[in-house]
């Protein structure tokens, strides 16, 4: 059985959605991406725009509950 992504249009509209706001300068978490663009798979999303040839960026940074999340960002330079 061939393995097919149901929700393939909905994962194309997120990716164009997250591209373009990093694209602004802005760096984003799997919690923001929840919350503006209903994105559950934040580093799926990015590991397809990588693959697409951009260079985004990750960080790790400590919340102040000291929980560790990743911070993603596109630097200006490769923003086409």
């Amino acid at each position: 059985m061939a393995n097919v992504n149901l929700n393939e249009n909905e994962c194309q509209s997120q990716k164009k959605q997250i591209l373009a706001y990093l694209k602004t300068g802005k760096s984003l978490t799997q919690l923001e991406a929840l919350y503006k663009f209903g994105c559950f798979r934040l580093a799926a999303r990015v590991c397809e725009l990588r693959n697409d040839g951009w260079g985004i960026k990750s960080e790790s940074i400590k919340l102040d509950n000291g929980k560790i999340v990743s911070s993603y960002r596109l630097p200006l330079a490769n923003a086409k």
